[in-house]
């Protein structure tokens, strides 16, 4: 009986092995498994990231990265067969394009001598950088599986543990269960899709993520040409007003959802005319009786107008109980002769660009950019080739409870708006600053807070006395109290010299596009300013905007171009 071991006390000495020995066990046992089901967690600054989850499923040299609830339109894997990442997109329309980067394209690691336990497995560290970011990666070789939470980082070092982005950013891994992974797990793609190049998906992958409506493709802008539009208001039908300088259409754009973001994207190319012009993005609200739709078809005398202290009559240019201005939604200038010219005028070490693109969110003004809505552009010239546009509304989801704002500000009413967008036909420019201040009364209706106005301004008159080149204060007031006062001002032109082929050069060495500005230069956007109202209450209110308006000289003389619109919160 000496020689007999009673079956508890074996039991006992086995539950008593160190934790090592017990690890190194359970190292040795899985490290011939070919399948397996890796966990993982975020953590940022130190805080793990509530709801973050990404699961890395494993089978015969093969991985699938699954992200959240997987509804994702991009799946990610890695073949250990190829050495090689797979990511395969699959659309709405069913087209699939599939980018295949084998192992020696990704960032090179440097492997250091640190070890650690993670899991119960031993790990080693390995250090890369990736577009300057510093990124450590734990994993072990101590497993038949390989893979990685991030396809693109070490995919082929082994089974990637753990990995820090610049020292905060931290994907870890929570769980390994070994056990058959299921093909609706792994999802291997097969021969599935078309193979594509990485500029390609690259493309086709960011603009799967947010919506484009086209409101205006490659549409002339010019004046004097025969103009045939089509009867009635028809919708996504273009018509060009004013003698063709004005292109536009009634369109269907969609609700506002939460977190969304809107940005408008122009793109102007001239096409025959070599001049800086004032280029507008506007809608047309039909809130009221009047509108300026009815001035478009019937001439600036059908708007409501007002004489100021100069004499001048003023065509649509301030809201009435009966009638609002056109709401400017970008405000932007074409260089001189941008693509058009490009060939005319060469320059060694000046590669023109082709054409300009003003790209600007918008997003603040999505509650009047729902529905049927008039959309417009405008750009003043008095040639018969002019300008050629493109615009889009580009609409991004964002993230959920961003931009809260976007769904409270649902009152957004213009007042006033002096761009003479039917400058060709007789609408009057913005001239009446002379001895006057811009005045209009506007009644803010009940539940209607937290008020701003969103104002654009431009100052004009292009010779050397002219407001273009000099300086002026813009003051605003609201029931005689001064609210806001700057003088808008431009001082980076020479920035957008290559988009000027056609700008004249000065014995100076200077271009003509190079000089400072009234708040814009030739082929840039300008930016409307936020004048805070918050203490403004509903009921009737003046608004005035003065400006000193520069003397007239000869035939020469200066205007400001300016438009206001009130953005409020409504119960």
């Amino acid at each position: 009986m000496r020689g007999i071991i009673p079956a508890a006390i074996v039991l006992l000495c086995a539950a008593q092995l160190p934790l090592s020995a017990q690890k190194n066990s359970v190292t040795k046992k899985n490290s011939t498994v070919t399948e397996a089901v890796v966990t993982y967690g975020i953590r940022a600054n130190g805080k793990e990231q509530p709801g973050s989850s990404l699961k890395l499923f494993i089978r015969n040299g093969q991985a699938h990265i699954v992200q959240g609830n997987n509804r994702e339109k991009e799946q990610q894997y890695i073949d250990y067969a190829e050495n090689a990442t797979l990511q395969v997109l699959s659309l709405e329309d069913g087209s699939v394009s599939v980018l295949k980067k084998p192992f020696s394209s990704q960032a090179e690691a440097t492997l250091l001598p640190d070890t650690a336990t993670i899991l119960g497995y031993p790990c080693k560290k390995a250090k890369l950088t990736v577009r300057s970011n510093a990124i450590e990666v734990w994993y072990t070789t101590a497993l038949a599986v390989k893979g990685s939470p991030t396809f693109s980082i070490a995919p082929q070092l082994g089974l990637v543990l753990k990995i820090v982005r610049n020292g905060n950013f931290e994907t870890f891994a929570r769980d390994i269960t070994f056990r058959k992974v299921t093909d609706q797990e792994l999802a291997w793609p097969g021969n599935k899709g078309t193979l594509v190049d990485e500029p390609s998906y690259q493309a086709v992958i960011i603009n799967s993520r947010y919506k484009t409506i086209n409101i205006f493709t490659n549409e002339q802008l010019s004046f004097g040409n025969p103009i045939n539009n089509p009867e009635g208001e028809q919708l996504n039908q273009t018509y060009h007003y004013s003698g063709g300088t004005i292109v536009l259409k009634k369109v269907a754009l969609p609700k506002a959802r939460r977190g969304q973001n809107l940005f408008a994207e122009l793109t102007q190319r001239s096409n025959g005319d070599a001049y800086d012009r004032t280029g507008s993005v506007f809608i047309i609200p039909l809130d009221k009786k009047e509108t300026f739709l009815k001035g478009l078809k019937e001439g600036s005398k059908a708007l409501p107008s007002f004489t100021a202290s100069n004499g001048k009559v003023y065509q649509g240019v301030v809201a009435t109980d009966n009638y609002l201005p056109i709401l400017e939604v970008m405000r932007f200038f074409t260089p001189f002769g941008v693509g058009h010219f490009n060939k005319q005028v060469q320059i060694k070490g000046y590669p023109w660009a082709d054409s300009v693109i003003y790209k600007q969110d918008v997003s603040e003004l999505l509650p009047r950019l729902e529905g049927e809505v008039w959309v417009g552009v405008f750009i003043g010239n008095y040639d018969k080739g002019g300008h050629k546009v493109s615009l889009d509304f580009k609409y991004y989801p964002g993230f959920e409870g961003e931009r809260p704002e976007a769904q409270s500000t649902a009152w957004i009413m213009p007042v006033f708006n002096t761009t003479n967008v039917m400058e060709m036909t007789g609408q009057e420019y913005g001239t009446m600053f002379e001895k006057d201040s811009l005045t209009v009364m506007v009644d803010i209706p009940t539940g209607v807070s937290n008020l701003k106005m969103r104002y654009i301004t431009t100052g004009h008159g292009g010779w050397g006395g002219g407001d273009e080149f000099n300086p002026k204060l813009n003051e605003i007031f609201v029931d005689g109290q001064r609210v806001y006062h700057f003088i808008p001002w431009r001082t980076d032109c020479a920035v957008y010299r290559l988009s000027n082929p056609s700008s004249g050069n000065f014995g100076t060495g200077l271009s003509s596009s190079d000089l400072s500005r009234s708040n814009w230069c030739p082929g840039t956007l300008t930016l409307p300013v936020d004048v805070p109202l918050p203490d403004l209450k509903p009921g009737k209110h003046t608004f005035k905007v003065a400006i000193p308006l520069g003397k007239s000289e000869g035939g020469s003389f200066s205007a400001w171009n300016v438009s206001g619109t009130l953005i409020g919160d409504k119960k």
